[in-house]
């Protein structure tokens, strides 16, 4: 069987040049089924995890494409447009972009929330060849008339999925309103939910699919747990599994940004360095804060899910799951974020009495069932009522196989659009 290589996928010699220098031997599935039909002005439907290279798998032939293409943009004019439903994420795409392109010449800038309008205006005044962009802020600087995007023959939409769940799509529609019907568009996702398969067909013109299958994720890799406790003993579990010296690089998930808070709060109490990110974070802070934690100056950090997709942070040895969230897709996004590039992780997840039909979906979703640590849920279901009454709907059965809460008890998109 021939395995396909960077070279035999058609991408140009200055590129070749920059994945040799920067240790990229071989595409990943995703890079070497994309890459050659956007080679070919192709619009792509990707369906893939993160993790997966699908960042250089629209990289890599966008510079390709605008390198052979060249024209001078206007002042306050881009070529392309790339769209990111979170700043982290649209920053990563830039440093991609900055490296993968360090040979071709090209300019680009980030236009994101959180930070100096006034310099992103400054950056666009000469016109760029890529804009890196959150929908918010790019739709305040369209209406400004600070960007213009009427020519921009590209478009890449990443995590189309997530632009959904964070109540982006409504603006998403009126950006991409503005761009010419002719130009070549590209959509990821991890999921595929109707909504974002309807602006798939309204956006995508005879696309190429490339699906990769949810099993490219290493869950296999990850050691999954679950300690099944009250909610009002998870503080006291989370500070007493962190005296393992093993937990080196951890981070914790939360349902909200004031969970965040006081989580973060209650460790630094403890004497847990650990830093907090969420939406209501400034991009500053944002920043800070994931660079602390990739420099080991932080050893935990505590987030809600505006982190679970598209962040790398190397030799994160565990996940923990503080709260298990309301979608069982967001699950197997938290834990992807150990047992990277090879490497296998540990994901713990604390589960209350109110969280067994999370845990039940979860179970169903990755088939198969997690490592009881500790007590029985049996026995935490006895705990919490003595404890006080719950704020949920009763359960005859606290077990994990007991029945999931309807789904109309659940949060609805808008709180979970709060809660990131």
């Amino acid at each position: 069987m021939t395995f396909p290589t960077f070279a035999s996928l058609g991408l140009s010699e200055d590129l070749l040049r920059v994945l040799e220098s920067t240790g990229y031997d071989k595409p990943t599935p995703i890079q070497a089924q994309a890459i050659p039909p956007l080679l070919e002005g192709r619009d792509l439907l990707g369906l893939a995890q993160t993790g997966t290279g699908k960042t250089a798998a629209f990289a890599l032939p966008l510079l390709q494409r605008l390198g052979e293409n060249r024209r001078q943009p206007l002042p306050r004019e881009t070529r392309a447009l790339i769209l990111s439903p979170t700043r982290e994420l649209a920053t990563q795409i830039s440093d991609s972009i900055r490296t993968y392109g360090k040979h071709t010449g090209l300019r680009h800038a980030v236009i994101i929330g959180g930070v100096s309008q006034r310099a992103q205006a400054k950056a666009m005044a000469r016109g760029v060849d890529i804009v890196i962009a959150t929908p918010g802020r790019l739709r305040d600087m369209l209406e400004q008339r600070q960007v213009d995007i009427r020519r921009a023959g590209h478009l890449v939409l990443d995590e189309a999925d997530r632009m959904l769940d964070m109540g982006f799509i409504r603006d998403v529609r009126r950006i991409v309103a503005l761009l010419p019907q002719d130009r070549q568009s590209m959509l990821f996702s991890a999921t595929m939910p109707k909504e974002v398969a309807r602006f798939a067909g309204e956006m995508l013109d005879d696309p190429v699919r490339v699906e990769i299958a949810a099993k490219s994720i290493a869950v296999d890799r990850i050691d999954q747990r679950v300690h099944h406790a009250a909610r009002a003993d998870k503080r006291r579990l989370l500070i007493d599994l962190l005296d393992d010296p093993g937990m080196s690089r951890v981070i914790v998930f939360t349902r909200t940004k004031r969970g965040a808070d006081n989580v973060t709060k209650q460790l630094a109490a403890s004497g847990v360095n650990a830093a907090a990110i969420h939406g209501n974070k400034s991009q500053g802070q944002r920043e800070r804060a994931l660079d602390q934690f990739r420099r080991g100056l932080s050893r935990v950090l505590v987030a809600t899910d505006i982190v679970a997709r598209g962040i790398d942070v190397d030799d994160v040895s565990h996940v923990v799951n503080y709260e298990l969230p309301n979608e069982p897709e967001s699950y197997v996004h938290r834990i992807g974020r150990t047992a990277r590039a090879g490497a296998s992780g540990v994901a713990i997840s604390f589960c209350d009495v109110e969280e067994q039909g999370q845990l039940r979906d979860i179970e169903r979703l990755i088939k198969r069932r997690l490592t009881v640590v500790g007590e029985a849920p049996q026995e935490i279901g006895r705990s919490e009522a003595r404890s006080g009454p719950s704020r949920g709907p009763k359960r005859q059965n606290g077990a994990a196989d007991s029945a999931t809460t309807k789904r109309g008890r659940r949060p609805g998109r808008r709180s979970r659009r709060r809660a990131a």
